[in-house]
């Protein structure tokens, strides 16, 4: 995978944006204008964190391969390789989806 090679800075995350299901759970197939940008991703790569006041450095609260629920806006898109990413500060990531 092309975006490994960029490793994000401080506590910025790299995240691609899971695609919408093209077909119903009937199999019906779904045009693109019902389909809505999903708020879900997959951590590609994290920065080692930021430091506080102390310069102590300030763990990540996520790691590389985690399932996480994204903010409707906000992040900045970046293209690799014709692959679409989205980069978001640490702190903007909702949460954590764990699997059962």
């Amino acid at each position: 995978m092309a975006a490994r090679r960029l490793v994000p800075l401080l506590d910025r995350v790299l995240v691609q944006r899971l695609e919408p299901p093209t077909k119903s759970i009937g199999g019906v197939l779904l045009p693109e204008s019902s389909q809505s940008k999903l708020n879900e991703g997959v951590v590609v790569a994290v920065g080692p964190g930021r430091r506080d006041k102390d310069g102590a450095l300030l763990p990540m609260g996520v790691k590389p391969n985690d399932k996480v629920l994204l903010p409707q806006y906000g992040g900045n898109e970046v293209t690799i390789n014709d692959e679409d990413f989205v980069l978001f500060r640490d702190e903007d990531i909702l949460g954590v989806l764990a699997e059962k």
